[in-house]
């Protein structure tokens, strides 16, 4: 099979993209926010294309988590490497963190976002919701309904107890191998599922693009530039440079390699904004391209995509540097280590609040004396730097997937070094043949 059909949903994907950026500036350049047009085609079409989309993606998260984690938690054969596994993964995620909040300060520092800002400080108003006590975090942890957990997706409970449940299936024995042969099944089930929405990607790329830009336009990122370039950049440096250098020297594997391989979860979490949303991408990526065995990806997968916060710590960076800007407080050494520590450890003090984007950047801003009115200032470009940020936390799930697979000996090195591995045109021929040969 040629490399350029290996290779068609990757461009269809990126074309469609770019194709819906394209329209949606020039329906908001040249229709506006408002009109029959947007009833019917921004807040029509464009959005139901779009939420459908994104609710197929999301329909295979929960069953997709529970059935691989379950089956990768037995495939580990002891306790010993998923407690192993569990503290290198909990504490990379956090290192990553703390490098890429130290990144977003230090570039904030020097370019300055805010100085000169002309707006009514005065005027704009914020509520910002309060965090739960650590302790209530680790409480509800644990699912009291499990059967709730699941329908409502909550991830870390949906994770104790998939966790749970493969550890008495590997003390079960002989029964436990019975039931273990129906999760393994379920999951390729479940695989051949994600293929299938894949191909619809293109068209729900299109439509979430399309909107947000038409929604969105220029005229909001115009008076926020030095923010949103600072912070884009930051994102960049984050993405392109410090996972690669990780990858390298963790695990010395290639990181233009890997790079190349994080053109589909990055496009699908870019457009989704939802790492969530993106996990059945996610684990797909590093499991068929990258080569991490499942007993690795079905664990930090989904852990990254409730604990990696990387983004999300870079706009707690920026942002705090262009508020205090904005009302012209000075930020000393002290005051930016505590925005580095108090953004790193709430990363799993806030890892199952929603909107926690905004919970974490109020924690900031009480710990450093800033006032959280100054989000109102940033929210108009939130939506924009989000799909950024999500893009970047995805491509860190990703990152330390390989590290720990590597460091664990579950890392298919051949898999990972082969620019064809996992294609889904692949994988669907495969099955044709397959499903053809069965009836032969």
């Amino acid at each position: 099979m040629s490399h350029q059909k290996l290779h068609g949903l990757t461009r269809r994907i990126m074309i469609a993209m770019a194709s819906g950026a394209l329209l949606g500036i020039l329906l908001n350049l040249l229709f506006g926010a408002e009109g029959l047009l947007k009833d019917y085609l921004t807040d029509g079409l464009l959005y139901v294309v779009g939420a459908i989309f994104v609710a197929s993606l999301k329909m295979l998260v929960v069953p997709l988590v529970f059935v691989s984690l379950v089956g990768g938690v037995t495939s580990l054969g002891n306790l010993s490497a998923l407690g192993r596994m569990s503290v290198k993964a909990i504490l990379l995620y956090l290192f990553t963190t703390a490098v890429a909040i130290s990144i977003a300060l230090i570039l904030a520092t020097v370019v300055g976002p805010g100085q000169g800002f002309e707006a009514g400080v005065a005027d704009v108003s914020f509520q910002g919701k309060e965090a739960p006590p650590i302790s209530q975090v680790f409480i509800s942890m644990v699912p009291t309904n499990p059967v709730a957990a699941l329908s409502e997706g909550n991830m870390l409970q949906i994770i104790v107890f998939s966790l749970l449940f493969g550890i008495a299936i590997t003390l079960a024995g002989e029964r436990g191998r019975h039931v273990l042969n129906l999760f393994n099944d379920l999951d390729a089930v479940i695989m051949h599922m994600v293929e299938i929405i894949m191909r619809l990607a293109p068209y729900g790329v299109f439509a979430l693009i399309a909107r947000t830009f038409a929604t969105q336009g220029l005229d909001l990122i115009v008076p926020l530039l030095a923010y949103f370039l600072t912070l884009t950049v930051a994102l960049g440096l984050h993405a392109f440079v410090t996972y690669p250098l990780l990858l390298k020297l963790l695990a010395g594997l290639n990181p233009l390699r890997f790079l190349r391989k994080m053109r589909d979860p990055a496009t699908f979490a870019f457009s989704t904004a939802s790492s969530g949303a993106t996990i059945p991408i996610t684990m797909r990526t590093v499991e068929a391209k990258m080569g991490v065995d499942t007993s690795v990806a079905s664990f930090t997968v989904p852990l990254g995509a409730t604990l990696n916060m990387d983004g999300t710590a870079m706009m707690q960076g920026v942002a705090t540097v262009f508020i205090a800007n904005v009302y012209g407080v000075d930020l000393g050494v002290t005051e930016y280590l505590m925005v580095v520590l108090t953004a790193t450890l709430a990363s799993i003090g806030t890892a199952a609040v929603p909107g926690v984007g905004l919970v974490m950047l109020t924690m900031v801003l009480n710990q450093v004396g800033l006032p959280v009115e100054g989000i109102a200032l940033i929210i108009g470009v939130d939506r924009l730097l989000d799909m950024m940020r999500t893009a970047c936390n995805v491509t860190g799930d990703c990152a330390v997937s390989c590290i720990i697979a590597k460091g664990e000996g579950a890392l298919d090195q051949a898999c990972f070094e082969d620019s064809h591995a996992g294609s889904v045109e692949t994988a669907t021929s495969d099955l044709a043949g397959a499903v053809a040969q069965e009836k032969a």
